[in-house]
């Protein structure tokens, strides 16, 4: 029920991001295959959650872990396509779906997430169907706080607004 209110009100209040053009800059290990073309591209509004947890190799230290993202795609018409969510996932509106493990990240410019090249598996007929990769480009914010994760805020959520590019690829 959380992730379905939290998308209809980002339906209602977001202002997405039409998609740029692949970045310049974009890293050899981020570029699709040569035998892949891009099929859609997806601009996405929405948030990536983070929660407060002990750290691994140190339990008297804390920090923010990323958990999932909660976002809206939007097409090149500016229609709302579908949703993107923990998998990650991809989910188009009319229930096809790619999910994907990442192969390769770069940094993007300060105070965003990283840019990824994902590869990515399907399921169903329709938008998303034979996806072979995805990449995540032109990001904006979606960084986990500086501050706030204490022994105090243990197993406490944190939501920061993101946005991004998605391409979407699928063999020749």
């Amino acid at each position: 029920m959380r992730n379905a209110t939290l998308l209809l009100l980002l339906a209602t209040l977001a202002t997405p991001l039409w998609a740029s053009p692949l970045p310049a800059n974009l890293a050899e290990t981020l570029k699709a295959g040569s035998d892949e073309a891009v099929v859609q591209v997806a601009s996405a509004t929405g948030v990536q959650l983070y929660e407060c947890q002990a750290k691994k190799d140190d339990p008297a230290k804390f920090e923010w872990a990323f958990k999932a993202p909660e976002a809206l795609l939007y097409g090149a018409s500016r229609e709302l396509i579908g949703k993107h969510y923990a998998g990650p996932t991809w989910e188009a509106s009319d229930g096809s779906k790619a999910k994907g493990t990442v192969k390769a990240r770069q940094d993007a410019p300060e105070g965003n997430i990283p840019w990824l090249l994902i590869t990515a598996t399907s399921e169903g007929t329709g938008r998303f169907a034979n996806i072979t990769s995805v990449q995540r480009v032109n990001t904006v914010g979606g960084v986990a706080p500086k501050d706030g994760c204490n022994a105090a805020n243990v197993g406490k959520p944190a939501t920061v607004k993101y946005s991004a590019d998605y391409y979407f690829y699928r063999k020749k």
